[in-house]
């Protein structure tokens, strides 16, 4: 209940999640220049616009904001104890295992391929490349 406190009644979309879908009735439909309905016609239209875009999203909401709500708090309660009790186990124990088998191709490197080409190296020292003048 702590959250309710924290609750903002004013601004519900402070992180502007849904801003792609703020629409207003001039974002919609507008009459270019030379054509016009009648006032009566295009104030009553956009009276009309606003109140059953608002009548229809209080009545989807009163309908179906709380069970979705619901189905998405337990959708991301899923999510988080997915990654709590299986995913981040699973990671860490494939970065140890991961760091294991490092470890041993290091030392593969080193014991076997690491003389060889220190070899080459003390084997090709000497050669001096130089350019002729020509």
């Amino acid at each position: 209940m702590s959250q309710d406190l924290d609750l903002d009644m004013t601004n519900r979309d402070p992180n502007d999640l849904n801003d792609h879908v703020k629409v207003s009735f001039d974002e919609v439909l507008g009459e270019p220049d030379g054509i016009r309905s009648m006032d009566c016609v295009w104030r009553n239209s956009y009276k009309c616009f606003n109140c059953c875009k608002g009548c229809c999203y209080k009545l989807l909401t009163l309908f179906c904001g709380i069970p979705l709500a619901m189905c998405w708090g337990c959708e991301f309660a899923m999510i988080t104890f997915q990654h709590v009790w299986y995913i981040t186990p699973c990671m860490r124990a494939y970065m140890i295992n991961c760091g294991c088998l490092q470890k041993f191709y290091g030392t593969c490197i080193q014991c076997y391929l690491q003389p060889i080409y220190e070899a080459y190296g003390y084997c090709f020292n000497n050669i001096r490349v130089t350019k002729l003048s020509g």
